[in-house]
């Protein structure tokens, strides 16, 4: 595979001592083409003596012996820098049908004539396997300007296509083409709506997610064939496609098997389950309440505590608070993420759990507490700050230190700049850089001194004008 431009500028030296295509790149590859025709004129610009070409006064015609070039060296004349020769190759190509990916490519070029002969020719090559090969460097090259034609001329031969021949494109790892695909699939209705449902469940890139999923239920006629649709959106991983099946629940009439996502993982689908619940007349406060009256039932999930504080009021903080404690980590950061959207955070109660095992719960205790940073205890964050400490309460700790700012944070952050974390070391290092001394504090020698040891990060003319600032001798 050639990777780069570099990578294309040593094929084309390859073309031109007479390797074959089929040895020098990957011709299923588009980004190979894309490279060839970039390198080629890299070569052809810097380092002329290594690639051999046809020499010509400007206004003289054509070389003849053009006409006589073998595969790989009209390859390099498709990419040549000079568009008479591009041209004339244009035309000589239809020798090899090999090298259709190249005239794909000068259907987008930057000159006229060239363009207008490639596209003629792609108009009369193109057919269904050739368009079904070519597919994923056309839609490249249709990102480009003038790219337009190569997109429409592969949409109107593969409407003819079936969904047999299509199906090689759902699986292409470019994302645009799978989309492309979709979309054909789509508007020639070639797939039945469980067919739809399991791409919208199974695709990674979010619009053929949404693409796949409203296709399937808009195509959706009669109760029966629900099962074969729901059962995929329901199940599927991405919380899009769960979103549109939950939805989808009150139109099937089944809208109390709804309730089964009111503790999703994620917000959107929870959110879609509490519209249906309603509708039906349900209560879905009640039924996060009912949840999380056991504060140490083992099958709480942990999307029933944040949905609680999602739809409840501040007085459910209670339900949350004894839920701090909870044997799933899940839960305890959910119960302290709940009770900070509900603003009933108390700092007194949470700093002391910034010791959590759980990375996520002190993630969540840290952001809780950042409005309180400055009534926080220094000297119990500082002491979590050592490298004894695992990562995560590092993290959490300095977070709230660099909000508090003065004296604490550089101290703080000085002391981090030998951590073994590189991140945190980087994330010191950048919080000492910025660090400005409060115009109406005066720190006396300690400021000097921890700007002393952290001299590296700064010129010295930086270091002596932020000494002056903290009022400290140069």
């Amino acid at each position: 595979m050639l990777e780069d431009i570099k990578d294309g500028a040593a094929a084309a030296i390859r073309l031109a001592g007479g390797t074959p295509l089929q040895n020098t790149l990957d011709i299923a590859d588009p980004g190979d083409w894309l490279a060839l025709d970039e390198g080629a004129r890299e070569v052809a610009w810097n380092r002329p003596q290594l690639l051999p070409e046809p020499r010509w006064e400007h206004s003289a015609p054509l070389p003849a012996d053009l006409t006589q070039l073998g595969e790989s060296r009209l390859a390099l004349a498709l990419c040549h820098r000079d568009g008479r020769i591009r041209q004339e190759a244009v035309r000589q190509s239809v020798r090899y049908p090999g090298l259709l990916a190249l005239v794909v490519i000068r259907c987008a070029d930057w000159v006229e004539p060239v363009r207008e002969h490639a596209r003629q020719l792609l108009r009369e090559a193109l057919n269904v396997d050739s368009a079904l090969g070519l597919a994923p460097l056309i839609l490249r090259v249709g990102r480009r300007d003038r790219g337009a034609f190569g997109v429409e001329a592969l949409g109107q031969i593969l409407g003819q296509a079936s969904q047999r021949q299509l199906s090689a494109l759902f699986a292409d790892p470019d994302r645009i083409v799978r989309r492309f695909a979709y979309r054909l699939a789509i508007e020639g209705r070639l797939l039945r709506p469980a067919e739809l449902a399991r791409a919208a469940a199974l695709d990674q890139d979010t619009v053929v997610q949404d693409l796949c999923a409203t296709a399937a239920l808009t195509a959706l006629g009669d109760e029966d064939a629900y099962e074969h649709v729901l059962s995929p959106l329901l199940s599927a991983r991405n919380p899009r496609t769960r979103s549109a099946g939950v939805t989808a629940l009150r139109r099937a009439g089944r809208s109390k098997q709804a309730e089964l996502f009111l503790g999703d993982r994620s917000a959107l689908v929870r959110a879609c389950a509490r519209y249906v619940v309603r509708q039906h007349g349900g209560d879905p406060a009640a039924w996060y309440r009912e949840r999380c009256t056991a504060p140490n039932a083992p099958d709480l999930p942990p999307g029933a505590v944040i949905g609680l504080a999602e739809c409840g009021n501040r007085a459910d903080a209670g339900l949350l608070q004894p839920l701090l404690g909870h044997p799933v980590a899940g839960v305890r950061a959910r119960a302290v993420a709940g009770l900070r959207a509900l603003d009933r955070a108390d700092a007194k109660q949470l700093w002391p759990l910034l010791d959590d095992s759980a990375a996520e719960v002190v993630r969540e205790i840290a952001t809780a507490l950042l409005p309180s940073a400055k009534e926080l205890p220094a000297d119990w964050l500082l002491e979590r700050t050592s490298s004894e400490r695992p990562r995560h309460v590092r993290v959490g700790a300095f977070r709230l230190l660099d909000a508090r700012g003065g004296i604490v944070a550089l101290r703080a952050a000085v002391g981090l700049l030998g951590d073994p974390d590189i991140k945190l070391r980087t994330w010191a290092g950048q919080s000492v850089q910025h660090w400005h001394p409060s115009p109406d504090q005066r720190h006396g020698d300690e400021v000097g001194e921890l700007l002393d040891r952290s001299r590296h990060l700064f010129s010295d003319y930086v270091l002596r004008r932020r000494k002056w600032e903290a009022g400290v001798g140069g």
